[in-house]
Parts: structure tokens; sequence; C-alpha cells
């Protein structure tokens, strides 16, 4: 019994933290919700625009030709994104899978990727691969890699791209999204600025951009400011909470195309595929994204409230301006961050009873914990957190349907540090 109250007072203390912090971000969450607002307006011009209908969710079987639902989407898709084109798909596998079939569309045997952005996601070394690794990578076959690792303020190193462009260079990548680096995550704007860079250096460069994290979270997208090709993954911000699995790439109609042979076959390309009832879904989880990743921008600056108040080091900063769902809080030891996950785990309406252990993921080269109490198996618009165990010791949250859900989090992950010794709260709240 004694043991139930302290919990509740310490969950209680916790709570009157949150609902501080919230009432200093007012402002922040109100210019949030205007974002929201505006791109849920772009988002039904797009469907108003091709006429969405009830029969365009009705999906297609077999080699799924002639499906009007699967074309319409991919127009929506690219209207929304500013693109010429787009290629909307259940069959992408992950957001991995998604670049990984971008970038393999465009380049070549001879050609060269360069990665203006530093060391992209763990997930794709394995796909730019090594010289001879038998697994299919783009070094397997012949696609040679270089990167210029950014600037310790995070800006592009300039001199250091412009040294590493030759006349092999194909395609430039850009990582909006911090991914696991302690970086602010790029604007639109700073991306238009990076595209204008690299044509003024050649007019005939691919610019790419890893747009995981990134959408809705800005008036803009980055093929409205200039970018060639782009693509995400559904069970991250577009999907809305409701698209099951798949992946976009939108961009340049040349580029798509050449993605789309790759997802399927030459002279196949976006014309067959199967959609297998998830037009629904993907349909109706593009009309809600906005809102939603609204509502986890919302959560990430309560986070970084919260946690600034306790002494803990996060990036982005709560007052500063965000173009990504990802909230990084930096602790000072393995335990406090696998505390940390935990505690975002037991907040989950799915699998809250589950306690994550650090474990070799495929893709990734250290050992990864995470939180990952999902509808949708690794939907990240949801409330999630993942760190790998290395040092700085950074756990990164991210998603969250509703706000409710990531106060709730951040008040349970708390407590777990709390209970298991790990922080003692009393001396920071007054």
């Amino acid at each position: 019994m004694k043991e139930q109250l302290e919990e509740r007072a310490l969950r209680e203390q916790l709570g009157a933290l949150a609902d501080a912090v919230e009432q200093e971000a007012a402002s922040l969450f109100q210019r949030i919700e205007r974002i929201a607002e505006r791109n849920q307006w772009k988002v039904i011009e797009a469907f108003k625009r091709y006429q969405v209908s009830d029969y365009h969710f009705a999906g297609s079987t077999g080699y799924g030709y002639n499906d009007r639902g699967r074309e319409v989407l991919d127009l929506v898709y690219a209207e929304v994104m500013g693109a010429e084109a787009a290629l909307v798909r259940p069959h992408f596998a992950s957001g991995t899978h998604t670049i990984s079939c971008a970038l393999f569309g465009v380049l070549r045997p001879g050609d060269e990727l360069l990665y203006m952005t530093g060391s992209p996601y763990d997930t794709l070394h394995k796909v730019i691969g090594k010289k001879g690794d038998g697994k299919g990578s783009l070094c397997d076959w012949g696609i040679t890699y270089a990167e210029a690792e950014l600037l310790p303020d995070g800006c592009v190193d300039w001199p250091k791209v412009r040294s590493l462009i030759n006349e092999k260079t194909k395609v430039v990548g850009i990582q909006r999204s911090r991914g696991y680096s302690w970086r602010s995550s790029f604007t639109v704007s700073e991306i238009g600025e990076m595209v204008k860079g690299i044509k003024a250096i050649r007019e005939d460069i691919i610019v790419f951009v890893d747009n995981c994290y990134g959408e809705f979270t800005e008036y803009l997208e980055p093929t409205e400011a200039g970018v060639d090709l782009m693509a995400g993954s559904l069970i991250k911000n577009p999907g809305g909470g409701l698209a099951e699995t798949g992946g976009y790439i939108a961009g340049k109609q040349a580029f798509v195309d050449a993605a789309a042979y790759r997802l399927t076959a030459p002279g196949i390309g976006a014309e067959v595929g199967a959609m297998l009832g998830t037009l629904r879904s993907i349909f109706q989880g593009l009309f809600l994204a906005p809102h939603l990743v609204g509502q986890a921008v919302k959560g990430s600056v309560l986070a970084a409230g919260v946690f600034e108040r306790l002494g803990f080091v996060s990036k982005p900063k709560w007052d500063e301006p965000r173009t990504d769902l990802i909230q990084a809080v930096q602790f000072s030891s393995p335990e406090q961050l696998i505390a940390f996950v935990q505690g975002i785990q037991e907040a989950a309406a799915v699998d809250a009873h589950v306690t994550p252990e650090p474990w070799d993921m495929p893709g990734y080269d250290s050992p990864v914990v995470m939180a990952a109490g999902t509808f949708i198996q690794g939907g990240s618009l949801e409330l999630s957190a993942d760190a790998p165990i290395r040092e700085p010791y950074i756990a990164y949250m991210q998603g969250g349907l509703t706000y409710a859900h990531v106060k709730y989090g951040i008040i349970l992950a708390l407590q777990k540090l709390v209970s298991s010794g790990l922080i003692v709260i009393k001396p920071y709240i007054t």
C-alpha cells in the first residue's frame, strides 16, 4: 500500500512538471497546430483535384492492371509533395527498401553516390556495402561511394563536398533527419540551399533526399525546394498510423519511373502491383497524417522541455525549430538509457507487459534497444523509442498518435528512471 501511494505521488509530481512545461510551450504548440492545419488543407485539395471516391479504395488482385485507385494515389501523393510524379506502394517493405529502390533505380555501374550530410542511417550501410561483398549492394555492382562529414556545428562542409564531386558523381544524397547522430535535422529551406549549391557545381547531378520522419513537419516538402528524388516510409509520418506497410518515392518523372523499374521489372514499372485491400488505409492515413504529425511534434517539444528541466541535454532543445519527429535525449549510462526505453514501452497500449532488451538487430552496427508497443509493427509515427548501446548514450524518441499518449509516456519513462534508482527527481522540481 505504501509503495502504491509513493508511486501515485511521484506520478502526480511528474504530471505537474509536464503541465508546467506545457503552459510554457503554448506559443510553440500554436505554431505546430497552424502547420498541421495548412498541411491538412493541402492534402484535402489534392483529394478534391483527383476526385477521390469510394471506388478508388477497392484495390486489385493478380497483376493489378488498370488499378485506378493505385493510379490516383500516386497522383495525390505527387500533388501533396509538389513533385512531378510519385510511386506509393505497400510492396516497399521498409524505408530502407524504398530508399534502396530509389538509389538502385538511378545509379549504374561506374557511377558514384556522394552523401553530403555525413554517414547515413545505419541500415543504409549494408545497402551501400563494400566492393565484392557478394550481397548485391551498390558497391558490389560497381557503384562507388563517398561522404562528406558535417562540420562540428552541423553545417555542410562545402569545400569538402566540392573536392569530392567528380565526373563519376551521379547522385548526391541528403539525410533530412538526424538518424543516430547528435545533430539537428535539416529544414526544407536548408535543403533548398543545398540543392542550389550542388546544381551550381554541376546541373546534371541528381539530388536525393531521405525524407523519413520529416513529412508534414513544415509547410513545404523537399521536392518543393528543388530536390530531384525523395523517399519515405508509410509506417512513419505519411501513413497516418493506418497504413500497414509500404513506402513512397516522389520527384522528377524520369527518376520515379527508374525507381519503379527497380521495384518491379524493366518495362513493367508502375503499371502492375495488386494493392490487395490496402488502398483505403493508405488514403485515409494520408488524410490523417498532418494532424497526427502535429500531435507527435508537440509531444517531442514536451519531452525536451521536461528532460531539460531535470538537467538532461536534449536535441533539439524544447524551443528550437523542428523539422522531423525525433527527440534525442542524452543519458549518462547504458542503464539510464535502457530504463528510459523500457519506460516508454510500459506506456504502450500494445505489449506494455513486454520488457525490451538490447539485441543485435539486422542492419545495425551496435546492439539496439527498442520500445515499440505499436499497432503497426515498427510504426514510428506511433510512440516509440530506440537507442544504440554505445557512447554517448542517446535515446531517440519519436511519434505519438495523440499528444496525451506522449505525455503519459514521458511520465512513465521518468518514473521508471526514478524507481530504478538511476535519477533523483526531488532536487530538480520546485
